[in-house]
């Protein structure tokens, strides 16, 4: 098969790796990673998903999550979308949604880290956790708060998500085994010191990441047919079949 994949940057070495070693022909196209609201990312993927038309392609995989509704809603056009049952790419670097939830019972208040979100960050440090960023992007966030509602319910709104970012206890840094990534190890490790968590290095399973891009999509993807589109399904399937 001759498949495209769009991949958010935060997975480039895993899915540069996987497309390496797939058995079929894997275009690669990466996807900034920055601050966006989910409708703005979704109309960037359905476009480069429409870009694909026409170039002999046999499916799209989409190297993503829901990721706070990004994916959903995003359709498939000649050639069929297919896309992990994952929240968002902790699940990925996990290797299963079964492992996701068993760190997650663990310790819910973790922060996730990984060499290629962190060495994209021109901020210095950032987290994989979904809905957490960057100081440089929260500061973009706030910006965007006061053009959208003034600056008393934009300092309002940061003073819940400070809150809300108060209540983690332990940061992880998932190691692929993919180049050096003991200068990005060494950024998550001081971050974590500086907020007084515990810290972690776990090693990641790239086994989800592998199987999308080998065509072994089992339960554990949702393949959307030509004229369907992606639906979130409120349930442990995560994502359903819509339209």
């Amino acid at each position: 098969m001759r498949l495209k994949c769009l991949a958010c940057e935060s997975l480039a070495r895993p899915v540069y790796a996987c497309a390496a070693a797939s058995s079929h022909l894997v275009d690669v196209e990466l996807v900034e990673r920055r601050l966006h609201q989910p409708v703005e990312i979704r109309t960037r993927l359905q476009g480069m998903v429409d870009a694909a038309e026409g170039r002999g392609y046999d499916a799209v995989l989409l190297a993503y999550g829901l990721c706070g509704q990004t994916t959903a809603g995003l359709a498939a056009r000649s050639a069929p979308l297919v896309i992990p049952r994952a929240h968002d790419c902790i699940t990925l670097y996990l290797g299963s949604r079964a492992r996701y939830d068993q760190e997650t019972a663990r310790e819910p208040g973790t922060y996730w880290y990984a060499h290629d979100y962190l060495e994209r960050n021109s901020g210095g440090t950032a987290a994989l956790a979904m809905g957490a960023g960057t100081e440089a992007d929260l500061q973009s966030l706030y910006e965007h708060y006061i053009q959208k509602y003034g600056r008393n319910k934009a300092d309002k709104l940061m003073e819940v998500m400070d809150n809300w970012r108060s209540h983690y206890k332990r940061a992880v840094y998932l190691d692929t085994g993919l180049g050096d990534g003991s200068q990005v190890e060494a950024q998550a490790r001081d971050e974590s010191a500086r907020r007084g968590w515990t810290y972690e290095s776990l090693p990641a399973n790239l086994s989800l990441v592998h199987r999308l891009l080998d065509g072994a999509w089992d339960e554990d993807f949702l393949v959307v047919p030509p004229g369907r589109s992606i639906g979130m399904s409120y349930d442990a399937g995560i994502l359903t079949l819509q339209g």
